[in-house]
């Protein structure tokens, strides 16, 4: 007899515990992007005019993307406009801030849309190969719970992610991927530079609404990478601020 009444309750545990642990397979994610402009120019050693300039433009700049995923592909994408009393110049802001970005995660291959100063570029290639060190640590984020992995991209850049492997795709916010799950967290210190999911939408999205983008100059990683080396070469540390930011 306690065994038929223990039945239900094991039974109601085992669900529980099974819609805890529910996949996501496709949707929309919003990021929040956050760059810290007064913190770059306290690392700027070369702006003497840095204390004047921070009187001109906020502390922090904050934009949205969202990030649609549906049968291995993912689509990045600016998202909703963030209205503020104090605006950032386009002169101080630096280039590739609206980037639009495809990934064929099955097929391993990405297509960006990038606006570097008065040029656009359209960079279609393989996806970057990013060493990941995935590390114990976990943070809940847009309510599911995340672990850390760090990396170093473009020789000397360190990156901090935070991955869910409830959501299938192995992507993330701009062109990181190759986690075992959805990258819902990213943070470039040297940048200042931080992506936060706020959001997960169960909306419905059809593949074909997934394509790459189609304007600009076409070229590749390594194509690009040389070609702005060349321009930036007399420009300084701002100019190999530029390609990171381009890049990554």
């Amino acid at each position: 007899m306690k065994k038929i009444f223990l039945l239900p309750i094991l039974l109601a545990a085992f669900m529980v515990g099974n819609a805890q642990q529910t996949f996501v397979s496709s949707g929309k994610i919003e990021f929040e992007k956050r760059v810290n402009i007064h913190k770059q120019l306290d690392t700027d050693e070369d702006n003497t005019w840095k204390d004047m300039i921070k009187k001109t433009v906020p502390a922090v700049k904050i934009s949205y993307f969202d990030l649609l995923f549906v049968s291995g592909k993912t689509l990045y994408r600016p998202g909703k406009e963030v209205a503020t009393a104090q605006k950032v110049p386009e002169w101080f802001e630096g280039p590739a801030n609206e980037n639009i970005v495809y990934s064929d995660l099955k097929n391993q291959t990405f297509t960006s849309q990038k606006y570097v100063f008065e040029s656009v570029f359209n960079i279609t290639d393989s996806l970057h190969n990013i060493e990941w060190k995935i590390w114990p640590d976990t943070r809940t984020i847009a309510n599911f719970e995340c672990r850390k992995a760090t990396a170093i991209i473009m020789d000397s850049i360190f990156v901090v992610a935070f991955y869910t492997d409830q959501i299938m795709a192995s992507g993330g916010p701009e062109s990181f991927n190759g986690l075992p799950g959805m990258i819902l967290g990213l943070a470039i210190p040297r940048m200042n530079i931080t992506w936060f999911a706020t959001k997960l939408e169960l909306v419905p999205v059809n593949a074909t609404e997934l394509v790459p983008p189609k304007k600009g100059k076409k070229t590749n990683t390594s194509n690009l990478r040389t070609q702005l080396k060349e321009v930036m070469k007399d420009w300084g540390k701002y100019g190999q601020k530029n390609i990171w930011q381009i890049m990554i």
